[in-house]
């Protein structure tokens, strides 16, 4: 996308089960530049707040950090096992999607296993919320495959400490609430200003909550996306099965 570039409002959620540690951001991508306007942890009903910004604009991109389905491989075993009975699986086909495979080969990271993992418990409330915005937006708010042919509503996975990796830039170091953490994430915005445009009011929360900033580094995985910038995944018939989360490729920044 290019000079033409419609503006894309993008929402950057940060799950997680309890809403008090669900952080959410609200930005736009136009003419190849990411601007988030605001960034909130804790508000008490996230499907809620999110639609409230949606019924005003249009397309918008809601990008989660959470997966969105299970291993076809698990559920195929699960569904004929009985308790004590071997599981002739290797375990990381077992509880990782191809998705997890994939970025871990290309990037270097290793996505939390959903088969078995408490990432699990986020997978499940990442997608009620998810029902309950296409409830409260009467909207189905399908998955996005496709940069150039999207609805007024859609939503995708992203894997923010995956998306910095392939930026150049380390996850290590920023999660947490210690002074080093906070610095830590100073500078990730600092390194980040090229690709990231951010209120001061704004920056100060994504440096002061790790879930903040997640959130809008969620935003910058979906202007890549959009880009065209991101892998695409190899078996489409898996991805829509298991989920597929949108990373750039790294030889492209």
């Amino acid at each position: 996308m290019g000079e033409g570039q419609a503006k894309t409002t993008l929402i950057g959620v940060d799950c997680a089960v309890q809403s008090k540690n669900v952080g959410i951001a609200i930005g736009t991508f136009h003419q190849d530049v990411v601007s988030i306007e605001d960034v909130c942890v804790g508000v008490d009903d996230p499907a809620q707040y999110i639609t409230s910004i949606v019924r005003h604009r249009s397309p918008y991109i809601l990008a989660i950090d959470s997966p969105l389905g299970w291993p076809i491989a698990m559920g195929q075993a699960l569904n004929v096992h009985s308790a004590s009975e071997s599981l002739p699986i290797e375990a990381n086909f077992l509880f990782r999607r191809e998705t997890d495979r994939f970025v871990k080969r290309e990037i270097g990271k290793q996505s939390l296993d959903v088969g078995a993992d408490r990432i699990a418990r986020t997978a499940h409330a990442a997608i009620a919320l998810l029902e309950n915005i296409r409830r409260l937006t009467n909207n189905a708010v399908p998955l996005a495959w496709n940069g150039e042919e999207l609805g007024d509503m859609t939503c995708m996975e992203v894997y923010p400490a995956a998306t910095l990796e392939a930026i150049g830039i380390s996850s290590r170091g920023y999660k947490g609430n210690k002074e080093s953490h906070r610095q830590m994430r100073a500078k990730l915005l600092d390194d980040l200003s090229a690709t990231l445009n951010l209120p001061e009011s704004t920056a100060t929360l994504a440096i002061a909550n790790d879930d903040a900033l997640d959130a809008a580094i969620c935003c910058v995985a979906a202007a890549d996306f959009l880009r065209g910038l991101a892998f695409e995944p190899p078996d489409v018939d898996i991805a829509r099965k298991e989920g597929w989360i949108w990373v750039r490729r790294p030889q492209e920044q």
